[in-house]
């Protein structure tokens, strides 16, 4: 799978699982995310989705990289609709 593709399918699994935040953005749990059965079938390598989608400026969290456990309580922001 190419990257643009599963930044595509990341985004659309942001909107599902996520909700509006007071910024009017939507924003899901990192371990909602990487808990979900269907983002799991998806995504061969989640980590590397979310920060490839970062570096393009199409989602924001807090730090470099996200850890499950560690992380699971970060919000993962999508900044574009």
């Amino acid at each position: 799978m190419n990257v643009e593709h599963e930044i595509t399918l990341l985004t659309e699994q942001i909107r599902r699982l996520g909700s509006k935040n007071a910024d009017g953005k939507f924003s899901v749990k990192f371990g909602v995310l990487f808990k979900d059965d269907e983002c799991a079938n998806l995504f061969e390598a989640m980590v590397g989705t979310l920060k490839a989608a970062k570096k393009k400026k199409i989602i924001t969290f807090e730090g470099e990289l996200l850890l499950q456990g560690v992380h699971d309580n970060v919000d993962v922001i999508l900044l574009q609709d």
